[in-house]
């Protein structure tokens, strides 16, 4: 059964990966996934608040206060001494690289431009093979048109992209009022991929103390579904690599993704759920699952759930909503 697929330029043995996550801080997890037969290993965010941080604490390093030149003459900020966020990412992507055979993608997360463009470079630097960018931007000043939410992201695409030159893939969040149009627009700034959906998790609120707190809620299939609706519709129209990350759970989950125009699909909340060896087990349901149903490779399957090739359209639009609240088939 050939089960192999090309995504961001490299032909991979499957499509299954883990997604940015926890996992990629400890190198014998990294190889636990590598034995797993991940077909590529996709590193943990570096967050542009760590990138922040570090330029304001290089800041303050620098400014030597008045009347302190003799001490100055033998200070030297950022020694071995100063452990920042960012360079711990480096070295560690670094090491992970060396370790392992298959492709590791780098992910940086932010929303402004200046602290990409830099990152960018020493991501690649380090050996990545792939970067991702894992965009995130809450939209929350009402002066703020959604065009110019829109353009400040490709123009950080579009600085990237002439900052390096491994391939860029974009992880994005469904909060576009046209989707397919952004992406179309992702894809003429130069991002090589495309992955739907980022999983924001969203702050709850304790009525007692008055205090806004956070909650780690791992995902489950059913987050899977609007992914593969938004997969199957602009999949026939986009030319780049796609990825479905958010939901993927079982081989039949992977099934769906690639059937809807998928190349790659990334695993978080199964793996945490049932450690790394599980990817194993998901990759042999896949295999299964095509045996089963006759299909020689991958590729026969992919796209055959597409917007252009389902039977049904409709079902992708108004209809299935119409259906569902009428109390159709659905």
């Amino acid at each position: 059964m050939d089960l192999s697929t090309t995504y961001l330029g490299f032909t991979l043995p499957h499509p299954i990966m883990p997604g940015a996550s926890p996992f990629a801080e400890n190198l014998d997890t990294v190889k636990r996934l590598e034995d797993a037969g991940a077909a590529a290993i996709v590193m943990d965010s570096l967050f542009e608040e760590q990138i922040i941080a570090e330029h304001e604490r290089e800041i303050r390093e620098i400014q030597v206060p008045e009347n302190s030149y003799a001490e100055a003459l033998s200070y030297h900020p950022l020694t071995d001494e100063v452990r920042l966020g960012s360079e711990l990412y480096l070295e560690k992507l670094s090491a992970i690289k060396q370790a392992v055979a298959v492709p590791v993608i780098g992910s940086l997360n932010g929303a402004s431009e200046g602290g990409w463009m830099r990152y960018a470079r020493l991501i690649e630097q380090a050996g990545a093979d792939a970067l991702e960018l894992n965009i995130y931007t809450l939209a929350d000043d009402p002066l703020v048109s959604g065009a110019a939410v829109e353009e400040r992201l490709l123009s950080v695409v579009r600085q990237v992209k002439q900052q390096v030159t491994i391939p860029v893939a974009v992880k994005i969040s469904p909060f576009f009022s046209s989707l397919p149009n952004f992406c179309m627009q992702l894809a003429e700034a130069g991002a090589d991929g495309i992955l739907l959906f980022n999983r924001f998790y969203q702050p709850d609120i304790d009525p007692e103390n008055l205090e806004v707190i956070s909650k780690l809620k791992l995902s489950t299939r059913d987050e899977l579904l609007l992914r593969l609706r938004w997969m199957a519709i602009m999949s026939g129209s986009l030319q780049v690599s796609l990825g479905v990350t958010g939901g993927v759970h079982t081989g039949v989950d992977v099934v769906k993704a690639v059937m809807c125009g998928a190349h790659a699909v990334q695993m978080v909340s199964a793996l945490l759920r049932n450690r790394p060896e599980y990817l194993a087990t998901v990759r042999e349901e896949l295999k299964i699952w095509l045996e089963k149903h006759q299909y020689e490779s991958l590729r026969q399957m992919r796209g055959s759930m597409a917007k252009e090739r389902t039977p049904d359209r409709a079902m992708l639009e108004r209809v299935n909503y119409i259906r569902v609240l009428l109390g159709g088939p659905g």
